[in-house]
């Protein structure tokens, strides 16, 4: 029998992430791409062991990044950062197959040291998917790469290949294709010197219903025509809906609406959904009991959203946050010293495993 473990939580299912996988597989298969896991996106190393069967490797935004990809994934590792510092460089190269620089000031600061490494140099096409401007890449004034294609032509000799990321969120293939087309227009004479082009994350075709066979055949076209090898840099969409965070009501309440607060906190434990003003989800509910789930920190709006409940809640009823997995457990704190859930996977044969546990050592040494 599985061991109850104690909430809050956050459980991968390796099952729901495989199917995710397999997808990806597919469009490996079937366009050419190779794909790397953005870290930034999801970092849970411990279930890196099913995920490297399926992707060629990682792609990183730091340092500590770089050493995980390369010490805990393995394959290929993508090193890229928007502005390497002068002690880091060393070790960012002695762990990468790739280095990304984002402006051509840094390709040129660090040309020497990277003289003998394969070399990139990210594209900013100044069009993106980007409903939020703060993750918008192509916002007025980016700092997140080069757009003039004059610019970089002076740099060829420089460099290998292109970062292009440009898509958010992006389930709509005809946005896609529209935009890659726009990039093929802008950039083709600069595509045509390189041998590979990584067309970054963001691109959501792993979700119900994405046209994937006409995604794989736009991407072996571009690959076919421009002659390169190309990079996807899946995060959301290797990870979608396969993890979910595991809360208990801790108290309940009435202040105008039926109120119920848990061991955990949205600010603290699900940071992306309160930059984006976003509620929480949980599978589809039609009770007749509506609650407000709050989070227990001292913020007003540690508010995880407006629920439906088949019956009453009360203290000690588990409830479950679904697809928690993207930008949520990278973006964990400390806040209020809420305690940091703990992280559990359910393997492939059902058991589910205790990875790792937080505690006030861990508490203590986050900070000084």
């Amino acid at each position: 029998m599985t061991k109850v473990i104690k909430t809050p939580y956050y459980l991968i299912d390796k099952s729901k992430l495989l199917r995710n996988l397999e997808r990806i597989a597919y469009v490996r298969e079937h366009s050419g791409a190779k794909a790397l896991l953005a870290l930034k996106c999801f970092a849970t190393w411990s279930v890196f062991d099913l995920m490297n069967q399926y992707m060629d490797g990682t792609t990183s935004s730091s340092l500590n990044e770089v050493k995980l990809g390369k010490l805990k994934f393995g394959g290929e590792t993508h090193a890229y950062s928007v502005a390497y510092a002068d002690d880091e460089i060393e070790e960012v190269l002695a762990h990468s197959d790739k280095i990304i620089f984002n402006s051509i000031s840094q390709l040129q600061r660090f040309a020497d040291a990277s003289a003998t490494h394969v070399r990139g140099l990210r594209l900013n096409p100044q069009v993106s998917s980007s409903e939020f401007i703060i993750a918008d890449p192509s916002r007025p004034f980016s700092r997140l790469g080069e757009w003039d294609a004059q610019k970089v032509e002076q740099v060829m000799d420089q460099i290998s290949g292109f970062m292009i990321h440009n898509n958010c969120e992006n389930s709509n293939f005809e946005l896609f294709d529209s935009m890659l087309g726009q990039i093929e227009e802008r950039f083709g004479h600069l595509l045509e010197r390189v041998e590979w082009v990584s067309l970054g994350g963001g691109i959501h075709f792993t979700g119900e219903g994405y046209p994937i066979d006409r995604f794989c055949d736009r991407l072996k076209k571009f690959s076919d025509r421009f002659g390169v090898q190309v990079y996807l840099e899946p995060g959301e969409a290797a990870i979608t809906m396969s993890s979910s965070l595991e809360v208990s009501v801790l108290d309940t309440l009435y202040n105008g609406k039926q109120l119920a607060i848990v061991d955990s906190s949205i600010e603290a434990h699900m940071l992306d959904l309160l930059i984006y003003r976003q509620p929480a989800k949980m599978e589809p509910c039609d009770g007749p009991h509506s609650y407000m789930v709050c989070g227990k920190s001292c913020l007003a709006g540690d508010i995880f959203g407006e629920f439906q409940f088949d019956q009453e809640l009360k203290i000690g009823d588990r409830l479950s946050f679904i697809d928690a997995a993207g930008y949520t457990m990278v973006k964990k704190n400390w806040f209020n010293g809420v305690k940091m859930p703990s992280i559990a996977v359910r393997q492939l044969d059902g058991q589910v495993e205790l990875v790792r546990q937080f505690n006030f050592d861990d508490f203590v040494n986050s900070l000084s």
